[in-house]
């Protein structure tokens, strides 16, 4: 624990001697309660002074069974805070006028009896003025606005809004039955529309039959940048997506040619995400994520009348994640992006990006942080911030550009009952694969953890797998933060296949999932029962999504865990990709269909090797899940219960999808996987129950 006690003298000599004098003791023990009482930033924006920031925050509502976000307003200089909505209907994505006094926002807000927008419940675009007055609808859209855009000058309101088409085959049968899905012939286009917000005359600009999901019009308002897709289908956003730029002179809409990013990407199932304009509108920035892949970002420019496309040069150690958002410095050459390295997630800036030439990249908010989002003052000067530190959850923080000596301010302080919190004691923990790959993870241990103590541990797994378990304060319905303070030991291994290790430590998992993620992850096992953290005999193993999958491997591998939480998993990787909505996640990873890489798709299935399953498991789906869908988990079920005869039990969230999200749904998963490792890892039974009586 010797690094955490650094880390933790490191983060006090940065606290100024009277803060600290006045800082709370931890004396709170945290329970499962506590997870509802924390709210979440999600999004900021910098108002055009750079004086004010607005952002997103949710909070957990347990009448509403949900949480709900509003916007909020904060004063750089002073740090006051102010709450300018409080209606429960989403509001989101807020926007400043050019003059900083009006902040534009979504909200789909309801009014009893109210069949007409604004009211009826649709999404449609709102505004009011910092000072928290002035409420009003700006737009009243039938069916609602998808997304918008102010203009520079604050002069225009651009918006995106669906118009469902119904296609000439059997169109009667399709419209007679209107209430039932169909996999075709019915879609919602976008139109885009522009909005004059001096005379509120509205025209429609652009009618293309396809889907929008993200535009961003060019500051001087020549060209309008879009992601469009041929159909609602999630699919087709990972492989027939495309960048379509509109010319406002001509009204013409032109694909820019994707061979980058489709024929000579290492997969042409890619999701196109984050479109920037440079301040002068000459470059147009976006991304590309793929599954088993590192993302890529791309720069169109435009200057000097000739079109031209690159990919950036990127450093292999970090891992850029475009869809955290893409900036361009005002009125420079240089990007911003978020790019993780090493469980941390900064947010990087590549200067001077040319047609033939590229500058150096540097980090924008250095240290021990995880950015979730971020955006740049208008003058380029201030750099606003979500960031997870290791003792709070995301605030907000503002960092100077282009000064190396200035120190990042924390502007709010969204969750001060964490600072009376006796938090786990976290560090990062290093081991070495078979194959002598080196691999990293995140290990929590209880507050009052004494070096040399065997704890009970779990194993949490990411999700992905194309991702990282990042070194934050995170306390979450998987396991973080909750089981250290029930005495468990938890790990959180990145894997092969994980993001921020370089290019071949994620590139590495093509091919050969069920296979080096679980020998990775064995030996970071191993490693902890070595060095006298781990229990052996009291091991248990949890995850979602591929977490999820990956815990029904480990079980089909050995016997050593005593107790399995299987959320959102992967049971059989053919069924995977025959009902999942994104399936190029299964192309990629298994490098061909189920009628060309049968043996290889076979071989990477729990669902082939359950008879091996001893472990008593816990099993989670939501019901609606469209990513993982519920066949994976009750299959999983019937095998351990009616064949196998393995202590189980399924529990299915009606109407969730691949996250849970009400109160109720959160809760309940918490609690039992709680209850399940009290009882097959230590060998506790619920208060309420009777325990049994031995034979």
């Amino acid at each position: 624990m010797r690094g955490y006690a650094i880390i933790s003298s490191i983060l006090l000599m940065l606290v100024p001697a009277a803060v600290r004098a006045e800082a709370p003791q931890r004396t709170h023990t945290i329970v499962s309660d506590d997870y509802f009482t924390l709210d979440q930033i999600t999004t900021c924006a910098v108002s055009p002074d750079g004086g004010k920031i607005a952002y997103v925050q949710l909070r957990w509502d347990e009448a509403e069974d949900g949480r709900n976000s509003d916007i909020w307003v904060v004063d750089r200089a002073t740090q006051a805070t102010q709450r300018l909505t409080f209606d429960p209907a989403g509001d989101s994505d807020p926007q400043w006028s050019a003059d900083g006094q009006w902040v534009y926002f979504l909200s789909s807000r309801k009014q009893a009896d109210a069949e007409a927008p604004p009211y009826d419940g649709s999404q449609q675009v709102w505004r009011i003025r910092v000072d928290g007055s002035g409420l009003m609808p700006v737009t009243r859209v039938d069916d609602g606005v998808e997304h918008f855009t102010v203009s520079h000058d604050g002069d225009t309101l651009y918006f995106a809004a669906g118009h469902e088409q119904v296609a000439d085959d059997f169109k009667a049968l399709r419209e007679k039955f209107d209430k039932l899905e169909y996999g075709a012939g019915v879609v919602t286009f976008s139109q885009l529309w522009k909005l004059d917000l001096g005379s509120w005359r509205s025209e429609k600009l652009i009618d293309e039959k396809r889907v929008i999901t993200e535009f961003v019009v060019s500051p001087d308002e020549r060209r309008i940048a879009m992601l469009t897709m041929p159909t609602n289908e999630t699919m087709t956003n990972e492989g027939w997506s495309r960048v379509d730029v509109y010319d406002t002179s001509t009204g013409q809409t032109t694909p820019l040619k994707d061979t980058l990013w489709r024929a000579e990407a290492p997969s042409p199932y890619g999701w196109l995400e984050s479109l920037a304009w440079t301040s002068d509108g000459s470059a147009l920035a976006f991304g590309i994520s793929f599954d088993g892949y590192p993302s890529e970002v791309f720069v169109a420019d435009f200057a000097g009348g000739e079109l031209t496309t690159q990919k950036l040069e990127r450093m292999d150690e970090i891992s850029i994640e475009p869809g955290r958002g893409l900036r361009w410095l005002p009125n420079t050459r240089d990007l911003l992006f978020v790019a993780e390295d090493h469980a941390r997630a900064r947010v990087y800036r590549v200067a001077s990006i040319g047609k033939a030439a590229q500058g150096a990249t540097t980090v924008a908010t250095p240290g021990d942080v995880c950015v979730d989002s971020f955006d740049v003052s208008r003058d380029g000067a201030t750099l606003a911030a979500n960031v997870n530190g290791l003792t709070h959850p995301t605030d907000i923080f503002s960092y100077g550009i282009g000064n190396s000596t200035s120190s990042p301010q924390r502007i709010t302080r969204v969750n001060p009952q964490v600072d009376t919190w006796k938090l786990p004691q976290m560090q990062l923990v290093n081991w070495t694969s078979p194959d002598g790959t080196h691999v990293e993870g995140v290990l929590e241990l209880p507050p009052d953890y004494t070096p040399g103590t065997p704890l009970p541990m779990i194993l949490e797994l990411h999700g992905g797998p194309t991702a990282a378990t990042r070194y934050c304060f995170r306390f979450w319905i998987y396991g973080r933060t909750l089981m250290p303070s029930r005495g468990f030991a938890l790990l959180s291994p990145n894997y092969r296949g994980s993001t921020g290790y370089g290019d071949k430590f994620l590139t590495d998992l093509v091919g050969r999932k069920n296979d080096i993620d679980v020998a990775d992850i064995l030996a970071g096992v191993d490693a902890m029962v070595d060095r006298g953290i781990a229990d052996p005999q009291h091991m248990g193993v949890m995850g979602w999504s591929n977490g999820g999958y990956l815990t029904n491997c480990l079980i089909t591998t050995t016997d050593r865990f005593k107790a399995a939480s299987s959320g959102a998993g992967i049971f059989d990787v053919i069924m995977q990709w025959s009902t999942e909505d994104t399936p190029g996640h299964v192309i990629n990873f298994q490098q061909g269909f189920p009628w060309s890489n049968t043996q290889r798709m076979i071989a990477a299935s729990p669902l082939f090797a359950a008879n091996r399953i001893t472990t008593p498991t816990l099993i989670h789906v939501g019901g609606n899940d469209t990513r993982c869908p519920p066949g994976h988990s009750r299959s999983l079920f019937r095998a351990l219960h009616h064949y196998l005869h393995v202590p189980t039990e399924l529990v299915v969230y009606p109407g969730e999808g691949h996250g849970l999200t009400t109160y109720e749904h959160r809760k309940a998963k918490m609690a039992w996987d709680e209850a399940w490792f009290n009882r097959y890892i230590k060998g506790e039974h619920d208060t309420d129950e009777p325990t049994p009586k031995k034979m």
